[in-house]
């Protein structure tokens, strides 16, 4: 495999040929007769290399018109969506109050159009209907449209100055049901057509080791019998580039090794090939050779990106075993005065948003209490050690939700499915996550943002970074109410889940902006609503 690519030898299939004397291994002594000689020591026969094939049929390029990315492909989603939801406004006016679509029209009531906008892509982040993914899945697709369709007509009716006259039901019955049917429509051609070959990235994973076999088992979506097995990440593996000549004519999870760098050029040119992903964890395996091959695919304007590079933009985590050393790869690097400016701006929404959650904390404090009394006499609030930003530890609150002896002869250990520890109001507010509204006390101190990786007790910490790669990376930012991890993984209780919350939280950290924050936040709710909660 290409991390350790061994040293190449001229070999010969030919068994008339001898191979040359070396002084490990002597030339055969005539006239012996299968005789020891006297003077030498007895040598072993050398076996001969398997051959190593020297030719692989290469997969039919067909005729392609477009290839979309990752960036247009959300593009091509979000603009689709936007005009057709526009449109079914425009049609919906005209027979309710003599609406024409002029220019001038438009443009004198755009507070009209842009407020639609902006309520469609907040529920329509709510319902996830930009994940590439759930876009290429036909039922998945259809379903959070309808949601978020429903969601965005009874935002916008409710928003009062910004929204058009629409007062009759007919109007607004009007309205839903065209944008209804335009926007599926619409997803169904998007989860039809846009998944075809003739859209998809045709792309080389170079390296066939470990890092290209975990690349090309998190694309593939469907069973590798289908027809594309990476439909749902708009690209289509063609197959495998390593060094290792033995691999040759080997199929890795489906994916068959085509050659290696001396014939990385044809291939690509034979095959079509729009990018290469470059799976190799330690770059400083790559040789010369390697290196040059994949220099002259980028003159000839491929686009050579890293496996983990895709393995984030599909996955939403950061593949901690396949970044080697390579900081770069985990953690920013960068603090410029947008970085700061966004650090100075997050905090002032901490603390707006703080002053909100405490008085929300306030009304839901009486029923809570009267709840725990009844099912587990004992304190409403409890306080634990956790860690913060930079591995500070700090006291953090929440609403009690075990038995006041929940950790009497056990020390520290997970919450896992069924605890007996838990009480049954307990049960409820670690389902809808209530329990931890206190914790927006620490969040007006300063100790948690309202988004960033969960704290996590030092017992836990000391341990898990033991056996995870760049865990204490999680700690570059402070830990937050909700995060990353917990709107796409939820609750873990395993060190294996402990490793996949990692790579998601890492992933934030990495990539954290107003953005994904803005993500975060609208997604959280729908986490508590469905009890996805620990």
């Amino acid at each position: 495999m290409i991390d350790s690519v061994p040293q190449k030898t001229k070999t010969t299939n030919n068994p008339m040929m001898t191979s040359k004397p070396t002084a490990e291994h002597p030339p055969a002594l005539s006239g012996l007769s299968g005789k020891s000689h006297p003077f030498l020591p007895v040598v072993a026969p050398v076996p001969t290399p398997a051959p190593v094939p020297t030719e692989v049929t290469l997969p039919q390029a067909k005729v392609r018109s477009f290839s979309l990315r990752a960036s247009e492909r959300l593009l091509v989603l979000g603009l689709v969506d936007l005009l057709l939801l526009n449109l079914a406004l425009i049609v919906a006016l005209a027979p309710a109050t003599g609406f024409e679509a002029t220019a001038d029209n438009i443009l004198a009531n755009n507070k009209w159009f842009i407020t639609l906008i902006v309520a469609w892509l907040g529920c329509a982040t709510f319902f996830d209907c930009y994940s590439l993914m759930r876009a290429a899945s036909t039922l998945a697709s259809v379903r959070n449209t309808i949601l978020a369709t429903i969601a965005t007509t009874a935002v916008y009716l409710l928003i009062p100055y910004l929204t058009p006259p629409l007062t009759s039901r007919g109007a607004i019955f009007y309205f839903f049901g065209l944008a209804l049917v335009l926007l599926v429509g619409w997803r169904v051609i998007y989860a039809r057509v846009f998944i075809q070959p003739m859209f998809q990235q045709r792309a080389l994973i170079v390296g066939a080791g470990a890092a290209g076999s975990a690349l090309i088992k998190a694309m593939q979506t469907i069973p590798q019998r289908a027809a594309n097995p990476f439909r749902g990440t708009g690209y289509e593996i063609v197959g495998l580039i390593d060094d290792d000549l033995r691999l040759r004519g080997e199929t890795i999870e489906g994916v068959n090794v085509l050659g290696n760098y001396e014939t990385m050029a044809e291939t690509v040119k034979a095959l079509r090939i729009n990018e290469l992903i470059l799976a190799i964890t330690n770059s400083q395996s790559i040789s010369d050779e390697m290196m040059n091959a994949l220099l002259q695919c980028r003159e000839m304007g491929l686009r050579v990106v890293t496996m983990a590079t895709v393995y984030e933009r599909l996955t939403g985590r950061v593949p901690i075993d396949y970044v080697g050393r390579d900081l770069y790869m985990v953690l920013p690097m960068d603090d410029s005065a947008i970085e700061r400016a966004y650090k100075i701006i997050k905090r002032l929404i901490d603390m707006l948003f703080a002053l909100v959650g405490l008085v929300v904390m306030g009304l839901a404090m009486v029923p809570i209490a009267i709840a725990n009394q009844l099912t587990s006499p004992g304190p409403l609030l409890y306080k634990q050690r956790r860690v913060g930003q930079g591995g500070k530890t700090f006291e953090v609150y929440k609403f009690r939700s075990m038995r006041p002896d929940a950790e009497r002869g056990t020390g520290a250990v997970w919450a896992r499915k069924g605890d007996d520890r838990i009480t049954p109001a307990g049960r409820i507010l670690r389902k809808s996550r209530l329990d931890e509204l206190p914790q927006f006390i620490n969040i007006l101190k300063g100790d948690m943002s309202l988004i960033g990786p969960r704290p996590e007790r030092p017992e836990f910490v000391n341990a898990l970074s033991l056996m995870i790669p760049y865990y204490r990376a999680r700690h570059a930012v402070k830990p937050g109410l909700t995060g990353w991890a917990q709107v796409k993984f939820g609750y873990g209780s395993t060190h294996e889940d402990s490793r996949i919350k990692l790579e998601h939280d890492l992933y934030y950290v990495k990539h954290a902006s107003p953005l994904l924050d803005i993500v975060i936040t609208l997604q959280t709710p729908l986490i508590m609503l469905l009890g996805k909660g620990t």
